[in-house]
Protein backbone atom coordinates (compact mmCIF):
# COMPACT_ATOMS: atom_id res chain seq x y z
CA UNK A 1 0.00 0.00 0.00
CA UNK A 2 2.96 2.38 0.69
CA UNK A 3 3.24 4.79 -2.97
CA UNK A 4 6.80 6.38 -2.98
CA UNK A 5 4.77 9.76 -3.81
CA UNK A 6 3.04 9.42 -0.63
CA UNK A 7 6.31 9.67 1.22
CA UNK A 8 7.65 13.17 3.01
CA UNK A 9 11.04 13.80 5.20
CA UNK A 10 10.09 14.02 8.91
CA UNK A 11 10.54 17.69 8.92
CA UNK A 12 8.56 18.17 5.87
CA UNK A 13 4.65 19.06 5.84
CA UNK A 14 3.51 18.50 2.31
CA UNK A 15 2.68 15.17 0.80
CA UNK A 16 2.05 14.89 -2.73
CA UNK A 17 -0.11 12.30 -4.26
CA UNK A 18 -1.31 11.93 -7.97
CA UNK A 19 -3.47 14.50 -8.68
CA UNK A 20 -3.55 16.38 -5.18
CA UNK A 21 -0.98 18.59 -3.09
CA UNK A 22 -1.15 18.30 0.88
CA UNK A 23 0.23 20.99 2.14
CA UNK A 24 -0.38 22.86 5.63
CA UNK A 25 -2.95 26.21 5.58
CA UNK A 26 -1.67 29.55 4.47
CA UNK A 27 -3.19 32.91 5.39
CA UNK A 28 -3.94 33.34 1.12
CA UNK A 29 -6.26 30.35 1.69
CA UNK A 30 -8.60 32.08 3.46
CA UNK A 31 -11.28 32.99 0.44
CA UNK A 32 -11.16 29.27 -0.91
CA UNK A 33 -11.32 27.91 2.14
CA UNK A 34 -14.73 29.77 3.14
CA UNK A 35 -15.98 28.95 -1.02
CA UNK A 36 -15.58 25.25 -0.36
CA UNK A 37 -16.43 24.48 2.98
CA UNK A 38 -19.15 27.07 3.29
CA UNK A 39 -21.47 24.37 1.66
CA UNK A 40 -23.96 23.46 3.71
CA UNK A 41 -23.50 19.92 2.69
CA UNK A 42 -20.16 19.93 3.78
CA UNK A 43 -21.42 21.55 7.66
CA UNK A 44 -23.67 18.68 7.71
CA UNK A 45 -21.48 15.84 7.60
CA UNK A 46 -19.05 17.04 9.83
CA UNK A 47 -19.02 17.70 13.51
CA UNK A 48 -17.50 21.05 14.27
CA UNK A 49 -17.73 23.07 10.81
CA UNK A 50 -20.20 25.78 11.07
CA UNK A 51 -23.26 26.57 8.73
CA UNK A 52 -22.84 29.68 7.26
CA UNK A 53 -18.68 29.76 7.60
CA UNK A 54 -17.31 33.29 8.29
CA UNK A 55 -14.36 35.10 7.57
CA UNK A 56 -13.64 34.79 11.62
CA UNK A 57 -14.29 31.15 11.28
CA UNK A 58 -11.59 30.86 8.61
CA UNK A 59 -9.27 33.42 10.50
CA UNK A 60 -9.46 30.96 13.50
CA UNK A 61 -8.73 27.87 11.33
CA UNK A 62 -6.22 28.93 9.54
CA UNK A 63 -4.37 30.45 12.94
CA UNK A 64 -5.07 27.26 14.94
CA UNK A 65 -3.27 25.07 12.30
CA UNK A 66 0.09 27.31 12.61
CA UNK A 67 -0.49 26.30 17.13
CA UNK A 68 -1.47 23.13 16.43
CA UNK A 69 1.62 21.99 14.68
CA UNK A 70 4.20 23.32 16.66
CA UNK A 71 2.71 22.28 19.63
CA UNK A 72 2.35 18.55 18.05
CA UNK A 73 -1.35 18.34 18.74
CA UNK A 74 -3.17 18.28 15.11
CA UNK A 75 -1.52 17.72 11.55
CA UNK A 76 -4.23 19.49 9.21
CA UNK A 77 -3.36 19.35 5.93
CA UNK A 78 -5.09 21.75 2.77
CA UNK A 79 -6.07 19.61 0.13
CA UNK A 80 -4.99 21.28 -3.08
CA UNK A 81 -5.53 20.47 -6.42
CA UNK A 82 -1.86 20.19 -8.25
CA UNK A 83 -2.56 21.03 -12.04
CA UNK A 84 -4.22 24.27 -10.32
CA UNK A 85 -3.36 24.40 -7.14
CA UNK A 86 -6.94 25.31 -5.71
CA UNK A 87 -7.70 24.47 -2.60
CA UNK A 88 -10.85 21.85 -2.56
CA UNK A 89 -10.61 20.46 0.73
CA UNK A 90 -8.84 19.74 4.05
CA UNK A 91 -7.47 16.72 5.63
CA UNK A 92 -5.60 16.33 9.00
CA UNK A 93 -4.87 14.46 12.42
CA UNK A 94 -6.00 15.77 15.38
CA UNK A 95 -5.73 13.95 19.14
CA UNK A 96 -1.95 13.19 18.44
CA UNK A 97 -1.03 10.96 21.30
CA UNK A 98 2.62 9.90 20.97
CA UNK A 99 2.32 7.83 23.98
CA UNK A 100 -0.10 5.41 22.45
CA UNK A 101 1.33 6.09 19.36
CA UNK A 102 -2.34 7.10 17.73
CA UNK A 103 -4.13 10.08 15.91
CA UNK A 104 -7.77 10.28 14.79
CA UNK A 105 -8.06 11.05 10.90
CA UNK A 106 -10.75 14.03 9.71
CA UNK A 107 -11.56 15.24 6.73
CA UNK A 108 -13.89 17.25 4.25
CA UNK A 109 -13.99 18.01 0.54
CA UNK A 110 -16.10 20.74 -1.24
CA UNK A 111 -19.17 19.31 -2.92
CA UNK A 112 -18.28 20.19 -6.18
CA UNK A 113 -15.49 17.43 -5.60
CA UNK A 114 -17.10 14.70 -4.72
CA UNK A 115 -16.85 11.39 -6.11
CA UNK A 116 -14.09 12.02 -8.20
CA UNK A 117 -11.84 9.74 -5.91
CA UNK A 118 -9.61 12.73 -4.60
CA UNK A 119 -10.79 12.00 -0.63
CA UNK A 120 -9.62 8.34 -1.03
CA UNK A 121 -6.25 9.69 -2.22
CA UNK A 122 -5.53 12.65 0.09
CA UNK A 123 -6.72 9.24 2.62
CA UNK A 124 -3.99 7.47 1.59
CA UNK A 125 -1.52 10.00 1.54
CA UNK A 126 -2.11 10.93 5.04
CA UNK A 127 -2.26 7.38 6.23
CA UNK A 128 1.57 7.08 4.79
CA UNK A 129 2.44 10.32 6.60
CA UNK A 130 0.91 9.17 9.88
CA UNK A 131 2.11 5.88 9.90
CA UNK A 132 6.00 6.66 8.27
CA UNK A 133 6.57 9.72 9.32
CA UNK A 134 4.81 10.20 12.62
CA UNK A 135 4.96 6.69 13.63
CA UNK A 136 1.64 6.02 14.49
CA UNK A 137 0.69 2.39 15.52
CA UNK A 138 -3.34 3.29 15.18
CA UNK A 139 -5.27 5.85 13.01
CA UNK A 140 -8.97 5.69 13.61
CA UNK A 141 -11.51 8.01 12.10
CA UNK A 142 -15.69 8.18 12.44
CA UNK A 143 -18.45 9.52 10.52
CA UNK A 144 -22.20 10.24 11.23
CA UNK A 145 -24.36 7.15 10.07
CA UNK A 146 -25.76 9.63 7.24
CA UNK A 147 -22.83 9.84 5.78
CA UNK A 148 -22.10 6.43 3.80
CA UNK A 149 -19.67 8.23 1.62
CA UNK A 150 -17.03 9.02 4.37
CA UNK A 151 -17.67 5.62 5.18
CA UNK A 152 -16.77 4.10 1.50
CA UNK A 153 -13.79 6.17 1.48
CA UNK A 154 -12.33 4.96 4.70
CA UNK A 155 -12.57 1.56 3.41
CA UNK A 156 -11.17 2.60 -0.04
CA UNK A 157 -8.49 3.66 1.99
CA UNK A 158 -7.49 0.39 3.78
CA UNK A 159 -9.11 1.20 7.22
CA UNK A 160 -11.37 -1.39 9.25
CA UNK A 161 -15.20 -1.08 10.15
CA UNK A 162 -15.42 -1.27 14.26
CA UNK A 163 -18.50 -0.79 14.88
CA UNK A 164 -21.02 2.03 16.05
CA UNK A 165 -21.12 4.46 18.73
CA UNK A 166 -24.81 5.12 19.26
CA UNK A 167 -25.47 8.57 19.82
CA UNK A 168 -21.87 9.68 20.46
CA UNK A 169 -21.97 13.20 19.32
CA UNK A 170 -25.02 15.81 18.99
CA UNK A 171 -24.79 17.86 15.78
CA UNK A 172 -27.22 20.58 15.89
CA UNK A 173 -29.15 19.69 18.96
CA UNK A 174 -29.67 16.47 17.55
CA UNK A 175 -27.93 13.05 18.69
CA UNK A 176 -26.14 11.56 16.42
CA UNK A 177 -24.83 7.80 15.63
CA UNK A 178 -20.92 7.70 15.07
CA UNK A 179 -20.07 4.85 12.63
CA UNK A 180 -15.64 3.86 13.52
CA UNK A 181 -12.94 2.90 11.26
CA UNK A 182 -9.36 2.00 12.14
CA UNK A 183 -6.15 0.70 10.61
CA UNK A 184 -3.05 -0.33 11.98
CA UNK A 185 0.24 0.06 11.48
CA UNK A 186 0.79 -4.12 10.52
CA UNK A 187 -2.46 -3.81 8.61
CA UNK A 188 -0.76 -0.80 6.47
CA UNK A 189 2.39 -2.28 6.21
CA UNK A 190 0.79 -5.65 4.47
CA UNK A 191 -1.18 -3.98 2.08
CA UNK A 192 -4.71 -3.62 4.16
Amino acid sequence: MTDARHIVAPGDRRIETERLLLRPFEPGDKAQLIEEIGAPEVAATTLLIPHPYTDADADFWVDLQARSWAEGSACNFAITLRAEERLVGGIGLSSVDPVHRKAELGFWLGPRHWNQGLMTEAVRGVLAFGFGVLKLNRIYAGHFAHNAASGRVQAKAGMRYEGVLRQDVIKDGTPQDHVMYAILASEYEAGA
